[in-house]
């Protein structure tokens, strides 16, 4: 079992940076492929980014290569998500999410886990 906690969400202007934490409990946290989705009003969730168990692969959205970094660190139980060049339609709740397995995948459904989510509201 694994358990989720988000922070580090704000409201920041266009252009500025944010980084989300996702801070796990759980013996397995470890071996688990970790990942951030995010939903804006009225928009399905859709993937944003994704590391393995060890950090060795990491995946991005396109939308969100070159501007967004996922890193973690396992002595900490901690997965980080550093957001520069923030844009308007960056705008949603975020939602880390841990899967059993130790390699991510880029859908909903390959995840075990889930936070209840952070607020990031980019003002332009």
């Amino acid at each position: 079992q694994v358990q989720l906690v988000e922070s580090g969400g704000g409201l920041v202007q266009a252009g500025g940076s944010l980084r989300l934490s996702c801070a796990a409990s759980g013996p397995t946290f470890s071996r688990s492929a970790v990942a951030w989705f995010r939903q804006a009003p009225g928009k399905e969730r859709e993937f944003v980014a994704a590391i393995s168990f060890r950090g060795g692969s990491t995946y991005y959205a396109d939308s969100v290569k070159g501007r967004f970094t996922i890193s973690r660190d396992n002595a900490k139980n901690t997965v980080y998500l550093q957001m520069n060049s923030l844009k308007f339609e960056d705008t949603a709740v975020y939602y880390c999410a841990a899967r059993a397995l130790s390699l991510p995948v880029t859908i909903m459904r390959g995840y075990d886990y889930w936070g209840q989510g952070t607020q990031v509201t980019v003002s332009s």
